[in-house]
């Protein structure tokens, strides 16, 4: 979501150098106006103050600008230990002093998409939404289905988890469900921790249907997983990082909402669907308590992401399928 900002800076003559965790980092060498990235050393938690220092250091006199995207007080303290001359920012935690210049935190009710919140760090005054792009070599992309095994828009992928928490994840036997119903196998994606998670799909899957399902989950390198999101049929999904992935790369895509909100974090692409309970009049009783951005569903229930059915999911792939063949 960091993609159009970097575009305009980018366009307006800046030379772009990214500094990235390791998970992160493939994202950004997915962006062709990104001149180089730094993979960071840091580890979760804490503020690793000798790390960040010994950073500094070999940042020093490099840079005219740093543009801090967290909201953090650790990602505000490498760009001013390095002596990098403009700092901006967003007020965050404790950052007085850090930053050169601050904008003010939007209230929580008065949040504006992801998009328009890092763009407008570009201080111009045209930051509408623009949608995300990520690109990859074609030949990359072949070879990565090669070693994966895969055919280009010969199946369908599958992003069962959300890292944030149980209340954003569509249940997993809707998943399965929905895999036995579609006409081309499935491709699970997630990280080591959402194996287990998505092999309880594969395991009800193939179990009817062998071979149907393929679990990666955890398997694959960011950038195959790119890949496979690049040359997929279709995409469902949560509200997540995977999620904002295949909008960049402009595939179709089935995105699930239950706690978090569309209008926060939607899939910024012409070719997204987005199911969301709240927002269907229809749908009764009303979802009051939606969203409620919690990790887990305060009442117990869930009835955001249970009640949407696995048929109505795969109504919606059937008509964008039927819409992709009249186009």
């Amino acid at each position: 979501m960091t993609e159009p900002l970097l575009r305009r800076l980018h366009a307006r003559g800046e030379r772009l150098t990214v500094g990235a965790l390791p998970w992160v980092a493939p994202v950004y060498r997915a962006m062709p106006q990104v001149a180089e990235v730094i993979e960071f050393p840091f580890a979760h938690g804490g503020l690793q103050f000798k790390v960040r220092r010994q950073m500094a250091k070999q940042l020093e006199g490099r840079f005219d600008t740093a543009y801090v995207c967290p909201n953090s007080l650790k990602s505000a303290l490498l760009p001013f230990m390095a002596g990098i001359p403009k700092r901006i920012g967003y007020h965050g935690e404790m950052r007085f002093g850090l930053l050169t210049q601050r904008l003010k935190n939007p209230a929580r009710d008065q949040r504006p998409p992801m998009v328009s919140f890092y763009s407008a760090l570009s201080f111009e005054s045209d930051a509408a939404p623009t949608s995300p792009q990520l690109q990859l070599d074609e030949r990359s992309v072949e070879l990565a289905l090669m070693a994966m095994g895969l055919m280009r828009e010969g199946y369908y992928v599958f992003a069962p988890g959300a890292e944030y928490g149980p209340a954003k994840r569509w249940p997993a036997s809707h998943f399965a469900e929905l895999a036995q119903a579609l006409d081309l196998p499935v491709v699970l994606l997630g990280s080591a921790k959402e194996f287990a998670l998505c092999q309880s799909i594969a395991v009800a899957v193939n179990g009817e249907h062998r071979g149907k399902c393929l679990n990666l989950a955890g398997k694959t390198s960011l950038t195959h997983a790119f890949s496979a999101i690049a040359a997929t049929k279709g995409i469902v999904s949560n509200d997540s990082g995977l999620m904002h992935v295949a909008a960049a790369f402009g595939v179709p895509q089935i995105a699930i909402f239950g706690s978090s909100s569309p209008l926060h974090t939607p899939p910024l692409n012409p070719k997204a669907q987005v199911m969301w309970l709240k927002d269907q009049a229809s749908y009764q009783p009303p979802l009051d308590c939606a969203p409620c951005f919690k990790r887990e569903c305060p009442l117990g229930h869930t009835r955001c992401l249970s009640d949407i059915q696995a048929s109505d999911v795969l109504q919606k792939i059937e008509l964008s399928t039927q819409y992709q063949r009249a186009l």
